[in-house]
């Protein structure tokens, strides 16, 4: 049987019920310890219960009707409700469907978050029944192996480990025979394979590396780059020619980089997929990255933010005009962010401008700019045009050279709000950037509203996290001091079934300097970034490690998941 919680729970229905014996049951409670297994998995093995005495014990408990799965026919439009690794990796099975319940069968009916999952991905209301685990994983079986569905990667690369590839025969490959290639049903289903997994497991970039004799594949999933078992490298280039085909690239073309992209609709969502062809020594690289639209949230208040810093954020953009500048390496949200603001800001009465490179999200009553600097349309001369437009709000993806900077400073003191970011590691940071290309500093002074530089950190999962000790060697040379985390609870990554790693999902931190008249003058006396974010913190701001730490306190994130991103300095 699946491991299930409340053992004890459960032992006492069993017993209760007059299914075993006290002296059994204690006997049995201290062999299983032993063992390492829970006292329901041993009393079946053992066969001190059956399986049957186990579903109705479980049934009286939660409520949840029993069934047996033996000749039980399911119908072929519920089969395809869920994906098959999930019902194999879950152990759940939907039996049917009648309007907006699903019916769903659990080998463990204690899995509250697996039921809450299905319900979020589909869109029905689960009505779960609880079934014997051998019953499921048989009906589960059946259904794979009557399946075209998917393929087995690892066996894939088991079959596929001694081939190797020549360059040259790729090389002679006719473009008939790559598009044939591309179009045969196992890369079809492979790739697509690929993209369910991604959407599956909340990644935010897909990744294909050609080897020299295999092709690795990596998710980056909360941050972090996690391999899985790849594509066979006599594959490969089949593979490339799909990605190019449903990205409307040249297929044919494999010596000089690649940029398309394209919408997939599944697991209930819509997502566009920007793609990025790269072609190395060993075949061409593919980087896909998922841009998923459910993602973006209504405002900034659904950001999760530290109080303090949501106020300052949300002082900015209630501005009538001047510049709010985000910063951040990339990958930290900035644009999750710019795009939240956007959506607290997007009122019928206001007009909004964005010029991007590119545009990620495609907002409702935003007018949004594609930058493309081959014809011409630059950040700059399109922020030119969009100065004539009568826009009350611009957003500038990013400011990237002086002339830019120069335009989008007169735009903020004439009236408008904008937004942009800047690649710098700190706030204070972006206003010596910007005095560097050449802005004036009584100019910056006098328009800049907030500088705000933030990070992504990620979260422990809150199922297996534990309580850890924090060396006092490691505060020291981490410049925390000794009594920080006194009075709270720190805690570190584990692992488990509904994590990766110990880590689930991601949480930004910020730090905000907000201008007022003492910023303002250090500004105009010309001192240094690391002056100016003294005087800021001297103000109210919290800085990035301050921000990181008193997450790490309040439990929600570990130490080096916190030092990872802001640093220990």
């Amino acid at each position: 049987m699946a491991k299930l919680p409340y053992s004890n729970r459960i032992a006492s229905i069993l017993l209760n019920e007059g299914l075993i014996s006290d002296e059994i049951l204690i006997e049995a409670e201290a062999k299983a310890k032993v063992d390492g297994i829970n006292i329901e998995t041993y009393l079946v093995e053992k066969e001190l219960i059956t399986n049957s005495d186990l579903i109705v014990a479980l049934s009286g408990y939660l409520k949840y009707p029993p069934i047996s799965l033996k000749n039980f026919s399911i119908p072929a439009q519920v089969k395809d409700i869920l994906p098959k690794e999930i019902m194999s990796r879950k152990l759940v099975l939907p039996l049917a469907l009648c309007g907006k319940n699903l019916t769903l069968a659990l080998a463990d009916p204690f899995d509250l978050i697996t039921i809450d999952d299905v319900e979020v991905s589909t869109g029905y209301k689960v009505m779960p029944v609880i079934g014997i685990e051998e019953e499921i994983s048989s009906c589960l079986a059946k259904i794979i192996s009557e399946s075209t569905e998917g393929l087995d990667m690892e066996e894939l690369m088991r079959s596929e480990s001694n081939v190797e590839i020549l360059e040259e025969d790729e090389e002679d490959q006719s473009l008939d025979e790559m598009l044939q290639s591309a179009e045969g049903a196992p890369v079809i289903r492979m790739v697509n394979l690929i993209l369910v997994e991604a959407l599956r497991t909340g990644a935010s970039d897909i990744h294909i590396d050609p080897m020299e004799k295999n092709v690795r594949l990596r998710y980056r999933i909360d941050g972090s780059l996690i391999e899985k078992p790849g594509p066979p490298k006599s594959l490969q280039a089949a593979v490339s020619s799909r990605v190019k085909i449903m990205s409307d690239l040249n297929i044919a073309e494999r010596r000089i980089p690649q940029d398309g992209r394209f919408n997939i609709k599944a697991l209930g969502k819509e997502v566009d997929l920007r793609v990025s062809i790269l072609p190395t020594i060993h075949g061409e690289k593919i980087v896909m990255r998922i841009l998923d639209k459910s993602s973006l949230v209504p405002g900034l208040s659904y950001l999760g933010l530290e109080p303090r810093a949501e106020a300052a954020m949300q002082y900015g953009i209630e501005q009538p005009h001047g510049i709010i500048l985000v910063t951040g390496p990339t990958g930290s949200g900035k644009t999750t962010t710019l795009y939240s603001c956007l959506q607290d800001l997007n009122k019928s009465d206001v007009n909004i401008i964005t010029c991007e490179d590119p545009v990620e999200y495609q907002l409702k009553g935003v007018n949004q700019i594609q930058i493309n600097a081959d014809v011409g349309l630059s950040f700059s001369s399109a922020l030119r045009s969009i100065l004539r437009q009568d826009p009350d709000i611009v957003l500038v993806g990013e400011i990237r050279d002086g002339e830019t900077a120069q335009i989008a400073i007169k735009a903020a003191l004439t009236g408008h709000l904008v937004l942009s970011t800047l690649h710098t590691n700190d706030a204070a940071g972006a206003v010596t950037r910007l005095i560097d290309m050449g802005v004036e500093r009584f100019m910056l002074g006098s328009s800049l509203v907030i500088a705000q530089a933030q990070r992504l950190y990620r979260r422990l999962c809150p199922a297996c996290k534990k309580a850890s000790e924090i060396d006092s060697l490691v505060l020291e040379v981490n410049n925390i001091p000794k009594d920080f985390f006194e009075g709270g609870k720190v805690y570190e990554p584990v692992g488990c079934p509904r994590c990766t790693n110990g880590f689930k999902g991601r949480g930004a931190i910020m730090e905000v300097l907000k201008v007022n008249d003492k910023i303002r003058e250090a500004i105009l006396r010309g001192v240094n970034a690391s002056e100016l974010r003294e005087e800021g913190i001297s103000n109210g701001m919290v800085s990035l490690k301050q921000a990181g730490l008193d997450r790490v306190r309040d439990g929600v994130t570990s130490l080096a998941a916190s030092l990872e991103v802001t640093g220990g300095g």
